[in-house]
């Protein structure tokens, strides 16, 4: 009955938000883009996670805030948009949440999983092409570092999500392909924020902790391919990773801030 009556609530909210101006900036804009290609992957996660009866309560609790925020932040994007790709961009987001936001908060189902897992993909994907759109318009170089921080995120939560589908014995033999491929782009990506010659010392210092608890989490990785999982302890591991990449992306958000206001200075 929870389900039913959030899944209606949700369905209103278009209807009773007013249509006044959020005031975002572009680096705020790249920021929420790229949080929702995270929540894609968190809700996901607690879809599985509820499936596979492993923190079942606390998962369902993160799915419904997971599907709140993404029409939240869906809406705010709505109002933002400030060119016709990035609208366009946006359409093709609605056009695959509409039908996935009814489908993610049902009763978890490993028959029917596999279709629901390409639409949760297709979805990111969606996600993924409106950050890339509004960092283009943005045309600051900074941009590329709110989205690749920010893509972080979105990883932290796909490779637990692709992990508790091993846990729960999902038929598709695209998991183990996936898993590896946002591993290696997350560490590939944690490298080059690191590289990165005008990080401030709260940022080397931030990532720094990511990337040690980055090594530890890789040990937990491992143990998948003796058929030893840990679900419980992943979780934790990438959640702790999630809270940390977000901090450092609006760090980022704040220097790409920075430089634009020395742009424009610069500019009369």
């Amino acid at each position: 009955m929870k389900k039913i009556i959030f899944s209606l609530v949700m369905a209103l909210i278009p209807l009773s938000v007013p249509s006044y101006s959020w005031g975002i900036t572009d680096a705020e804009a790249i920021n929420i883009s790229g949080r929702q290609r995270m929540l894609t992957q968190r809700m996901m996660k607690n879809y599985l996670l509820i499936g596979a009866d492993v923190k079942a309560d606390k998962a369902s609790g993160q799915l419904d805030d997971a599907v709140a925020l993404f029409e939240e932040q869906f809406l705010k994007l709505r109002d933002y948009s400030p060119t016709n790709a990035i609208s366009s961009r946006l359409d093709s987001v609605e056009s695959l949440w509409i039908p996935h936001r009814s489908q993610i908060i049902g009763q978890p189902s490993r028959q029917d999983l596999q279709p629901l897992l390409q639409t949760n993909l297709a979805l990111l994907k969606a996600c993924d092409d409106v950050v890339k759109e509004i960092e283009k318009y943005a045309q600051v170089e900074s941009a590329r570092l709110v989205n690749i921080s920010g893509r972080q995120r979105m990883l932290s939560q796909k490779i637990a999500k692709v992990y508790t589908a091993l846990y729960w014995r999902v038929d598709s033999p695209e998991l183990k392909t996936e898993f590896a491929a946002a591993i290696d782009l997350f560490e590939q990506s944690l490298t080059e924020l690191e590289g990165y010659t005008d990080n401030t010392p709260e940022l080397k210092d931030s990532l720094r902790k990511v990337r040690n608890q980055w090594n530890f989490s890789q040990s937990g990785f491992n143990l998948e391919s003796t058929g030893r999982y840990v679900p419980t302890v992943i979780s934790v591991t990438t959640e702790s990773i999630l809270k940390k990449m977000d901090e450092i992306t609006m760090q980022y958000q704040q220097l790409m801030m920075s430089k634009a206001g020395q742009l424009a200075s610069a500019g009369h």
